[in-house]
């Protein structure tokens, strides 16, 4: 069998094995006994080592068709030790695999053929074995037999396949399996990952997580779900690259072992944090003016605070949208002393005397005397400040009118500062009894931190995708900071360097959190340093959490390599399909006819043909079908610019790993020490 045929028959009995066995034969008689085919010895001799090579020759070919037809059977298990998976500062590691050609399109083609089921589907032996194991699972003498069935041990001839599901054919087209890799370089391109439920997309991030782990890169993971396998993954790597007192962990599930973020407290434009609490909110129909209205009032409230020398959090943000009178009072307070006269407050004094509250107009009634002794003595006297005029406007709402206006911003809030959650989100500095460091991203870059973000989903979804938009939103305001002036501005003596850093950012059922703060993460803050890493199931989520199927589009274009795993979704496959190129299928057909003879003077009553002909069909070089049918940690990927790779992912076996925590106290532990003996190491 030579790959130069017209058609490459592997679904076939091995037929080499005859003429191997004969030359083998033939080659041992004329070394034993060279006068049986009456020869002379040295022509015997010669012609038994021909022979041999000959017969080693057909053993090859009939080895090869056998073990075709075993992988077409089997779905071996590929299982890989943390210690090792290989790092380089080059390439990225992502399995075994092959490149997927036009022979490997034609060879799963073949495999639709019913001729060749037999070569495909289990033996008849092993289905039998998968009855009995059912048949004799309660059976009190026979059960221990059914055990030794299921033992996935060399010797039981009929071990059951693992657990993986799918069709074994779609890698066994090709036998000859070589290490994949990407080029390091293509990262910044940012990398899409879509597998439906359950086929081994984390497993896909561990690996991705580990490798930049160790080559030293700044770490972060957005993992919604919160995964506990995941995250003590993370912490068992850190370790393993020696990189321990880098973790943070902040998980809102596990406030007990999470440090703290102020998901508002650090910005770039004071602007930035308005937007951040007010995303979330809906902004269709009528519901766009009171997102406007919110964000006014929201901005207005921040700026108020920045210029008190007061980093906004979202308790003190909820604290004065539902009571606006203390933050007009301290605003005042701060303000006057540089426009007004140094007897400001006993003139503001007199005027509270005066107030009487029957004479106040409705809105008013029921406020204190001193805010309007204070707002009209700033009218009487002239003096502006577009702060304090804000403060102002709104200080003489109508109470109910404003509630009203700010009813879609209050729920949200209070979620956000209700229970453990707000301590982990509205941290207070000047609490030095609390050991939980305060993470900030500008700070885990420039110390090259590993940072896992648990969001808690699956408990509350609203407060999750309010902390995850407002960390997306900061962390592009820092690299927006990054690209501009670098990582170390601010520091003394810091001047402007060319090398940029590694931010790898995996971004877990990133369907969850994506929004408008995410699409500028990935088409403009790469040239800051940042290469996104996104793990979804159908691509329909994405476009139903954005809302917009040309904004959709927009995101997608941004990842330049794209990793699909088994989808059940047809428009998600045919993201990967529709863009490989079409190929030449081979098909075989049997032609066979009868012609009677119309001269009856002819001896010849009638003649007879058989023929093969081979017709060529172009058609697509992958199929969605053929991704929907993929075994669990198989995937495609479309690498370096459209080269389509075939490829088994490697899954990180927990066995004999004395790094990997066995339960979350393991990680609470780690945690307490090192929050402990750094960030507050006086008190050790």
């Amino acid at each position: 069998m030579k790959s130069h045929y017209p058609v490459e028959a592997l679904l076939r009995p091995p037929v080499e094995l005859w003429s191997a066995a004969c030359a083998f034969s033939c080659a041992l008689i004329a070394g034993l006994a060279p006068w049986a085919m009456m020869m002379t010895p040295s022509v015997a001799y010669a012609t038994a080592v021909l022979l041999t090579l000959f017969g080693l020759s057909r053993t090859r070919d009939a080895w090869r068709v056998l073990r075709y037809q075993r992988n077409m059977r089997k779905l071996p298990r590929y299982e890989i030790t943390a210690n090792a998976i290989p790092v380089s500062h080059q390439r990225l590691f992502l399995g075994k695999g092959f490149l997927w050609q036009q022979q490997h399109s034609q060879r799963l083609r073949d495999t639709l053929n019913p001729r060749v089921r037999h070569y495909i589907e289990p033996s008849v032996l092993y289905q039998l074995a998968r009855r009995l194991e059912i048949r004799w699972e309660h059976t009190p003498i026979l059960k221990g037999l059914a055990s030794c069935l299921q033992s996935p041990v060399w010797w039981n001839p009929v071990a059951p396949l693992p657990p993986v599901g799918g069709k074994a054919a779609i890698h066994a087209v090709e036998w000859r399996e070589q290490t994949v890799t990407m080029d390091l370089r293509e990262r910044v391109g940012h990398i899409l990952v879509l597998g439906t439920t359950r086929v081994g997309k984390t497993r896909l991030a561990e690996l991705l997580i580990t490798q930049d782990i160790a080559r030293g890169d700044t770490v972060i993971v957005f993992d919604p779900k919160g995964d506990a396998a995941l995250m003590k993954r993370v912490v068992a790597e850190a370790k393993r690259a020696g990189r321990s007192k880098a973790l943070y962990i902040f998980h809102l599930g596990y406030p007990e072992i999470s440090c703290r973020y102020n998901a508002i407290g650090n910005f770039s434009r004071i602007t930035e944090v308005a937007t951040r609490l007010t995303n979330p909110l809906p902004s269709e129909g009528n519901s766009a003016a009171f997102r406007e209205f919110a964000w006014r009032f929201t901005n207005m409230i921040a700026v108020a605070l920045v210029k008190m020398g007061k980093r906004p959090d979202y308790q003190l943000i909820t604290r004065y949208i539902t009571h606006i009178e203390p933050l007009l009072t301290d605003y005042y307070r701060h303000w006057l002393p540089e426009v007004a006269p140094p007897d400001w407050p006993q003139q503001v004094q007199r005027i509270a005397e005066t107030i009487n509250e029957r004479d106040l107009p409705f809105a008013l009634k029921g406020r204190s005397p001193e805010v309007i002794a204070l707002v009209r003595y700033v009218k009487e006297q002239g003096f502006y400040d577009a702060v304090a005029d804000g403060l102002r406007s709104a200080f003489e709402y109508d109470k109910t009118y404003f509630d009203k206006i700010v009813a879609s911003l209050l729920p949200l809030m209070e979620k956000l500062i209700t229970g453990k959650t707000a301590a982990l989100i509205s941290p207070d500095y000047t609490d030095l009894t609390d050991t939980r460091p305060i993470i900030d991203w500008r700070q885990i870059i420039r110390r090259q931190g590993i940072v896992y973000v648990g969001l808690d989903a699956l408990s509350d979804m609203a407060v999750a995708a309010a902390v995850g938009n407002s960390m997306f939103a900061d962390l592009v305001s820092v690299s927006g900071e990054i690209y501009k002036h670098g990582t170390d501005r601010g520091l003394p003596d810091a001047e402007k360097t060319q090398t940029l850093p590694t931010i790898s950012l995996h971004a877990d059922e990133f369907n969850e959190l994506i929004g408008d703060e995410f699409i500028p993460l990935l088409n403009k803050a790469g040239g800051s340093g940042f290469q996104v890493t996104a793990y979804t199931q159908t691509w329909s989520d994405v476009e139903a959490r954005i809302g917009n199927k040309a904004k959709a589009g927009q995101v997608a274009g941004n990842f330049n390599t794209l990793i699909m795993l088994r989808v059940k979704e047809l428009a998600t496959a045919e993201m990967l399909t529709n863009q490989l190129d079409t190929c030449n299928i081979s098909t075989l057909m049997e032609v066979s006819g009868v012609n009677d003879s119309a001269d009856p003077d002819s001896p010849i009553d009638f003649t007879s043909q058989n023929q093969d002909r081979i017709s060529v069909t172009d058609m697509p070089m992958l199929a969605p079908a053929t991704v929907m049918a993929l075994p669990k940690g198989q995937a495609f990927a479309l690498l370096e610019g459209g080269h389509l790779w075939k490829i088994r992912i490697p899954l990180p076996t927990q066995a004999n790993d004395a790094l990997l925590p066995k339960n979350l106290q393991e990680v609470a532990n780690e945690m307490n020490r090192r929050y402990l003996s750094n960030d507050h190491w006086w008190a050790s």
